[in-house]
């Protein structure tokens, strides 16, 4: 019997490789107490292209690299990209991510509106460089998590940019500083990104600026208080009139573009310079990771997040999964740390059946704290179940009721 587990990560307490470890030793030990001994386990980490991009590349045969790049607030971080071949993913939060803050630039341990102003995204620049420098010309570009509101303007800076008063002196890091920008130098610009495709992987579609832009939407999240969201949706709208004077009408149009507004804008950048395809994180992760090929031959397939919910059916990791799984007639369930949804919900999302943490422990603290344990649990259960409701030789969704 053929299994592929293929979760996102459980955020806030394992790893999506961690997750497929813990389900599989208690698939493994379910099975044998049914007597079912010829158990075949498929790993597939995956995400949406955010958090767990990078897992998921490393978990398909990509290898991990290291650079030391900016932070979000310009001090060093050590950070890493996947290789393989002449393909890089890069998953942005790695680099620029909120994760990275130093405590000075929390309060009450979220970020504050110092870090809202000024945090920058030139470590994922710098990581882009790396990648190149690797011999790599595509180059996954994941976006989530992004401490950032600066409409990709450290991206650009990171790749050789510069970004002038006008006075012809250099500005400081972060979106608020794009206020005072006068003119954009590109003559540094790293030359082989002419011949670089990038992808976009974001969900997003959120233009540059406006009441649903990077600013307005997903500043607060970041510290932005209201004069500041104002501020920096200000200074991201003086960026995109000093870009079009150096590149042209692609500048305007590009702002307005959707996911324009992903990662702090960051998504602005990657579309009106670097010539970024968007797409969705999903559909770029199962890509890569090669899930439709993995899933010839399946029996079921287990697949899942921390928290299963309305969000989930928007185009997260476990719909995406489901949809693969059910073009090819396999059946899917969902193992997650609590669910919201319906029976007739999960149903309708192609989920045979959803297994929660909070069914074996309803403290959600708790459930957090003790993750893999509760997950080796639903493995085990769900192995046992296997050989009851299973013939050996099912292969279809029709055939198989866990």
């Amino acid at each position: 019997m053929r299994i592929v587990i293929a979760p996102d990560k459980f955020k806030g307490s394992l790893s999506a490789p961690e997750v497929c470890a813990h389900l599989e030793k208690g698939l493994q030990r379910g099975a044998e107490t049914a007597h079912i001994h010829n158990l075949d386990v498929v790993r597939i980490p995956v995400a949406d292209g955010g958090e767990g991009t990078l897992d998921a590349a490393v978990g398909s045969g990509f290898t991990r690299r290291g650079a030391v790049v900016a932070g979000p607030t310009g001090d060093a971080v050590m950070a890493e990209f996947a290789v393989r071949g002449n393909e890089a993913v890069i998953e942005m939060a790695a680099a620029s991510g909120l994760a990275l803050l130093p405590a000075g630039a929390l309060v009450n341990g979220r970020p504050g509106p110092t870090a809202a102003r000024t945090a920058t995204s030139m470590g994922t620049g710098q990581l882009i460089r790396a990648a190149l420098d690797a011999g790599c010309n595509r180059i996954i570009l994941g976006v989530g998590g992004s401490a950032n509101t600066d409409g990709g303007a450290g991206v650009l800076q990171g790749l050789g940019a510069r970004f002038l008063d006008s006075a012809g002196r250099e500005l400081p890091a972060g979106g608020a500083a794009l206020a005072h920008l006068d003119r954009i130098d590109l003559s540094g610009f790293e030359p082989r990104l002419k011949d670089t495709r990038f992808v976009l992987a974001s969900d997003v579609d959120n233009p540059l600026l406006g009441a649903r832009g990077a600013a307005a939407i997903f500043g607060p999240q970041k510290g932005a208080a209201q004069q500041d969201v104002e501020l920096l949706d200000a200074a991201l709208a003086r960026f995109v009139e000093v870009l079009a004077r150096e590149i042209g009408f692609r500048a305007v149009k590009a702002a307005e573009a959707p996911g324009a507004g992903a990662a702090g804008g960051v998504g602005y950048a990657a579309i009106a310079v670097l010539a970024a395809t968007r797409r969705p994180g999903i559909d770029v992760v199962l890509e890569f990771t090669e899930v439709e090929q993995k899933l010839a031959g399946a029996h079921l397939v287990i697949t899942g997040e921390g928290s299963l919910d309305e969000q989930s059916l928007l185009g997260k990791t476990p719909l995406g999964v489901a949809r693969a799984a059910a073009a090819q007639g396999v059946a899917v369930i969902a193992v997650c740390g609590r669910s919201t949804l319906t029976q007739g919900e999960a149903n309708a999302a192609g989920f045979e059946d959803v297994y929660a943490l909070t069914e074996l422990e309803s403290n959600v603290d708790r459930c957090i704290a003790g993750a893999a344990q509760l997950l080796e649990q639903l493995g085990t259960r769900i192995g046992g179940r296997l050989a009851a409701n299973t013939p050996a030789t099912a292969s279809t969704k029709e055939d198989l009721r866990v």
